[in-house]
């Protein structure tokens, strides 16, 4: 696995920067519907997390972790859905979605659930700063 790491230009286009741990850049996706964080590894031509090393697997299982408390911490919900489905976007990245019952796409997937609603400028600053906020 050859060559340089670049965000997928779908993730880049669907997410705002949050933080960069260790292993993973961490994105919020901009719909105010669900709370919603993608964490990529910055690791090129990942597809599958097979394809990282048994340590690289750990540190991914464990940024996760912090960022599915983080979530937590910022958006309580009532089940915490985590994925890599990779069907669409092939490059490595997994998604944690806090949801909450009666949400837009409940009790369904949120994955091609209808159109995203684009935060409020002033509601995507503050929830990125609670969110680095929890993560510290």
């Amino acid at each position: 696995m050859s060559g340089h790491f670049a965000l997928d230009g779908r993730l880049a286009a669907d997410t705002r920067h949050v933080a960069s741990l260790p292993l993973c850049e961490l994105l919020l996706m901009n719909d105010a519907r669900f709370a919603w964080l993608v964490l990529v590894p910055r690791k090129a031509g990942m597809v599958e997390i097979a394809d990282l090393a048994d340590t690289e697997q750990r540190t991914l299982w464990s940024e996760v972790n912090q960022a599915a408390a983080a979530l937590r911490a910022c958006a309580p919900c009532d089940k915490l859905n985590l994925g890599a489905l990779g069907n669409i976007v092939r490059q490595l990245h997994v998604h944690v979605v806090a949801r909450r019952e009666g949400d837009a796409a409940w009790p369904g997937p949120v994955w091609g659930s209808g159109a995203a609603q684009a935060y409020a400028p002033e509601a995507l600053a503050q929830l990125i700063a609670n969110l680095r906020n929890a993560l510290a």
